[in-house]
Order: C-alpha cells, then structure tokens, then sequence
C-alpha cells in the first residue's frame, strides 16, 4: 500500500476505494465468516466493513503499510455484534456439522463428495473454535489465520501485546487438548471397528466350518 494510495482513500478517491475493496474483500469474508461461524451473517459483516472504511477514511495514517489490519480490525468490531456470546457461535457450529453429516452424496458425483468434505472439514473448524473465549479466537484468528504480527493484532483488538501472547498461547492450549482427545476418540473407535470386523470374520468361519460338517 503506497502513500499515494493512502492519500487517494483518504481523500476519497472512488477508483481508490474499488481498488481496496478488490484487494481485501475476499480476506475480510473469510475472516467474518471465521468470526461468525454464518456465511450470510459474513457477507453482511463484509458489505458493513468497506462502508465503515468509507466512513473512516479520514483517519487513515498517510504514511504506512498495509491498510489490511485496519480493514481487519473494522471487521473484527462488526462481527463482536453479531456473535456476543460463545453459545450462539456454538449454536451455529452445531448446525452446520448437523447439516454436513446429514447430506447425502451419490456415488458418482464426486464434485459433491468434494464439497461434502470441505463442508465437514468447516464444520469441524468451527466447532474447534467454539471451544475458545471470544477473546482468545480473536487473536487465534488475527496471529494464525490472517497472518498479523503480535503488535498488528494488538492495534487491531486495542490492547496490549502482552495480552495477545497470553490469549494466544491459551487458544493454542485448548486446541492442542482438543485435538489430543480427538485423536484418542478416533483411535478408540478404530480398535473398536477393528474388533467387529474380527468378531465379523470369526463368525463367518464358524457357519463355514459348521456347514462343511453338514
């Protein structure tokens, strides 16, 4: 982001705001959507953001970088409304692994077993993040998703530095743990699965061995 086109948006330069909103609409989508767990809500969250950076436009720093962790933090604010509480988030999440793991998939149409399988994988994203504090997925989302640096995000959330390296190193606790006891669920599962197709295979040559008899 140069300082001359720090200065066209300042001064509100159409062809500048376009540009802007070519550059980052996709990135402020995705990290809605991150925040929100709801593709429209994100959608809303976006359109919302470039108005609000239109608005804004007159406290853009003309000498600077990227214009990116500021649209980021305007998005951020937005998405707190729609998700003021971990039970809604967790509500949606719900949803959409409901909606994935209900969905039928013909045999023959792998396009639509490929999006079955991003759908899941979104699903089982954003149940990972429902296990956060608000808080903590701020900053997960900022330092890990969107790539911020400790201080980008600490502008962005208006707080400390200090603070995002606490919150962060709780989010990526929780998530560890979370993955860990994923994995021992699975593991268990297998040995079980494991053990019926033995019981399975076992049955099956007793009715074998005792029809030859007959």
């Amino acid at each position: 982001m140069t300082t001359e086109m720090r200065t066209r948006i300042r001064s509100g330069d159409p062809d500048a705001y376009a540009e802007l909103f070519d550059g980052y609409a996709r990135a402020l989508y995705n990290h809605a959507f991150r925040m929100t767990g709801d593709w429209a809500v994100a959608e809303d969250v976006m359109s919302a953001a470039f108005l609000e950076a239109w608005r804004l436009r007159g406290t853009v720093d003309p000498e600077g970088g990227s214009l990116r962790p500021w649209l980021l933090g305007i998005t951020t604010n937005l998405a707190r409304n729609h998700c003021r509480s971990n039970r809604r988030y967790r509500a949606v999440a719900a949803a959409t692994a409901a909606a994935a793991g209900a969905a039928s998939v013909p045999d023959h149409a792998d396009e639509v077993a490929g999006r079955l399988d991003d759908r899941q994988q979104i699903a089982a994203t954003l149940t990972q993040l429902g296990s956060l504090r608000a808080p903590e997925r701020e900053v997960l989302l900022l330092c890990l998703c969107e790539g911020l640096e400790y201080a980008e995000a600490a502008g962005v959330l208006g707080i400390p530095v200090g603070t995002v390296r606490s919150r962060l190193s709780r989010a990526r606790t929780k998530l560890r743990k979370l993955a860990d006891a994923e994995l021992k669920r699975n593991g268990r599962e297998l040995v079980a699965r494991s053990r019926q197709i033995q019981e399975d295979r076992n049955t099956k040559t007793v009715r074998s061995a005792q029809e030859g008899i007959r």
